[in-house]
């Protein structure tokens, strides 16, 4: 495919098993390019560095502070509440009929795609005739009915043979876009990449197929059909991947709380 409106800077992606990239253990940069060391600085320079971010940080804390003066001379708190996980929409339109517009259905697809309501028969059909063209959305659902079907596809990310966690676990399949690029544009039909990271697995203590993060790529064509962005036909390519940071994996328990807490994003741009 080649590039065609590569310059504008301007929710689900493939299913499958996911796979986790590893760095290499060389020394070399791991873009390619040749390894360079940070430049040092004095003591004196870092003082000073971090004596202006302080006070920046405090100058727009106080002009962004407002009057938060109560009737009693009592601060309110606001209000916290966890994303409630509920899919619920937080627009009733479609999209923009523009290059942004294909970004955002492209992104909205791609997690919609790539959620954990794929595994659910009733939820899939429902994704599927919603986000695919009316003309190619049948022969897709047939064709992910028969994957989604598949004991030993189940099996092997270690769920029920009806799509379902085991006792004691929690299935977690989400993608979350990084970014969108449109490649091509016209009046009807638009080429967008959408590049995102994926967690899937199971959250769970005897687990064998724990939680894990990868990242990939999908190229998604997309055609202007009833007023709304529509799936044609898409791609998907592994990474960009980025170095992993040296950071201790969180227990089953507290992944399990997070994907139950934090409900995920149905609405981007």
């Amino acid at each position: 495919m080649s590039p065609g409106d590569g310059n504008d800077d301007d929710l689900y992606g493939g299913t499958g098993q996911t796979r986790t990239r590893l760095p290499d253990g060389g020394q070399g940069d791991v873009y390619g390019g040749a390894a360079r060391r940070p430049a040092r600085s004095s003591s004196r320079s870092l003082i000073t560095v971090v004596g202006v971010v302080v006070l920046l940080i405090a100058a727009i804390a106080f002009a962004n502070r407002g009057d938060s003066s109560s009737d009693d001379g009592a601060a309110k708190k606001p209000d916290t509440s966890p994303t409630a996980p509920t899919g619920t929409k937080p627009v009733t339109s479609g999209f923009a009929h523009d290059k942004q517009g294909a970004q955002s259905a492209a992104a909205n697809y791609a997690v919609a795609l790539g959620s954990a309501e794929m595994f659910d028969k009733n939820r899939r059909h429902a994704i599927v005739d919603s986000v695919y063209a009316p003309d190619v959305a049948a022969d897709r659902q047939a064709s992910l009915d028969k994957v989604y079907a598949q004991e030993a596809f189940l099996s092997s990310i270690g769920l029920n043979s009806d799509g379902s966690a085991p006792s004691g676990s929690k299935f977690v399949s989400r993608i979350i876009p990084v970014g969108t690029k449109t490649m091509k544009f016209g009046s009807d039909s638009a080429t967008v990449d959408i590049w995102y990271s994926s967690l899937f697995g199971l959250a769970g203590t005897d687990t064998k197929n724990p939680v894990s993060e990868s990242w990939f790529t999908n190229t998604y064509e997309l055609r202007w059909i009833g007023g709304d962005w529509k799936v044609a036909d898409f791609q998907q390519k592994d990474g960009p991947v980025p170095v992993g940071r040296d950071q201790r994996a969180s227990t089953a328990d507290d992944m399990a709380k997070a994907v139950e807490q934090y409900g995920g994003f149905t609405y981007a741009r």
